[in-house]
C-alpha cells in the first residue's frame, strides 16, 4: 500500500496507501484517493464494533493475527518498485530527518503520554508500542491529498518499514520495559517474519510478474483494508470487557499521541527549512503509524488489552489524517491563488 512517485508533482497510481499518478482526469483521481481514506476508517470502525458486539465470533482467532498482518505487508510489497528506494539516494538529508523525527517523536510522545495519564502497565506498553512502530500504510495518499511532497513521504515510509526490525524492538524495550517485560529478541524475529519477509516477497513478485500485478493493483488496498479490519475485530473482541472501562482514556491517549505527532512532524520540517510541501509530508510520516503491526506485536508479546491502543489508533489516525489533509490542501490552494494574483 505504498505509492510509486518520483516527485511531489509526479504522483503514481491509486491504492489505499498509494498516491495517485498524473492523469488527464485529476478530479477523478482525487475522488478515488478521498474515497480510499474515507472508506478505510469506516470499515475499521465497523470491524471494531463487530468485535465489541459479538466477541464470541472472534474467539480463538488471535493466533492468526501475525499471518493477517503478513497479508497486509505482502500487499504493500506488491505496490513497491525500486523507484521507492531511489528517492532515498536523491534526498538523503530529508529522508534521514524524516526517519529520525519519526523514531524519536512518536516513541517519546508515547512514553510521555503513558506517564502523564497514569495508564495501566498494559495500556502504557500498548501506547508506547504504537509510537515505536514504522510509518502508517495510508500516509502517502494523505500526503497527496494535503498537496505534500509525496516522493519524500514514500521514501520515509519505505525506509522506516525496512528498518523496523532493527529499531522497533530496542525502542520498545527502552521505553516500555519499565511497565512490562519486553522480549526484544523475539520481537525482532516476529517483525522479520510478519513485515520484512512479506514486503520483500511482494517486491520480488512485482519485479518478476509486473504486468500481472499491475492488473490487480486496484484490488490490493481493499484486500489490505479488509484484513486490517479483521485484525481490529480480533483485538477488540479479545478485550471487549475491558474496553467499557478504558475506552475514554485510551481514546484520549490516542488523540493526544496522533495530534502532537502531526504537529511536531510538521514543525520539524519547517524548522529544517524543507519547504511547505515537504513539511506537510513530514507531518503525516511522523503522526501516522503502522498500527496493524503494533496491534499484532502487542497481542503476541503483551496482552489483548495492550493491543487496544493500536486498534483505536487504526481508526483515529485515518480520520484525523483526512481532516488535516483537507485543511492543509485548502491553505495551499489559497497560497497558490494569492501568489498567482499577486
Amino acid at each position: 500500500m505504498r505509492s510509486e512517485s518520483k516527485s511531489s508533482a509526479d504522483n503514481s497510481p491509486t491504492t489505499a496507501g498509494q498516491a495517485p499518478s498524473p492523469s488527464p482526469e485529476p478530479a477523478a483521481v482525487d475522488r478515488a484517493a478521498r474515497r480510499a481514506v474515507t472508506v478505510f476508517p469506516l470499515l475499521v470502525l465497523a470491524a471494531g464494533a463487530a468485535g465489541l458486539a459479538t466477541p464470541g465470533t472472534f474467539s480463538g482467532w488471535a493466533p492468526n493475527v501475525p499471518y493477517l498482518l503478513g497479508v497486509v505487508m505482502f500487499c504493500m510489497g506488491l505496490t513497491m518498485t525500486p523507484r521507492d528506494f531511489s528517492g532515498v539516494a536523491k534526498r538523503p538529508w530529508a529522508v534521514a530527518l524524516g526517519l529520525v523525527a519519526h523514531y524519536v517523536i512518536m516513541p517519546g510522545l508515547g512514553w510521555l503520554i503513558a506517564n502523564l495519564l497514569g495508564l495501566s502497565p498494559q495500556l502504557a506498553a500498548g501506547v508506547i508500542l504504537v509510537g515505536c512502530a514504522p510509518s502508517g500504510t495510508a500516509s502517502n495518499v494523505v500526503t497527496y491529498l494535503a498537496r505534500g511532497d509525496v516522493a519524500l513521504s514514500v521514501s520515509v515510509a519505505t525506509v522506516s518499514t525496512v528498518l523496523a526490525p532493527l529499531v522497533t524492538p530496542p525502542l520498545t524495550l527502552l521505553l516500555a520495559g519499565e511497565f512490562l517485560p519486553v522480549d526484544a529478541e523475539s520481537m525482532v524475529t516476529d517483525i522479520l517474519k510478519t513485515v520484512l519477509l512479506p514486503v520483500v516477497g511482494g517486491l520480488v513478485l512485482r519485479l518478476v510478474a509486473g504486468r500481472f500485478i499491475q492488473r490487480v493493483l486496484g484490488l490490493l488496498p481493499w484486500l489490505s483494508a479488509v484484513t486490517i479490519g479483521v485484525i481490529v475485530a480480533i483485538v477488540v473482541a479479545a478485550s471487549a470487557d475491558a474496553i467499557k472501562s478504558a475506552a475514554a482514556l485510551v481514546l484520549l491517549a490516542v488523540v493526544l499521541h496522533n495530534g502532537l505527532g502531526l504537529a511536531l512532524g510538521y514543525g520539524a520540517g519547517k524548522l529544517a527549512r524543507l519547504g511547505a510541501p515537504a513539511s506537510r509530508a513530514m507531518a503525516f510520516e511522523v503522526g501516522m503509524q503502522n498500527s496493524g503491526l503494533a496491534a499484532s506485536l502487542a497481542a503476541a508479546h503483551f496482552s489483548p488489552l495492550a493491543a487496544l491502543p493500536a486498534a483505536v489508533f487504526s481508526v483515529w489516525h485515518n480520520v484525523s489524517g483526512a481532516v488535516v489533509a483537507a485543511w492543509m490542501s485548502y491553505r495551499a490552494r489559497g497560497a497558490e491563488k494569492r501568489a498567482a494574483d499577486g
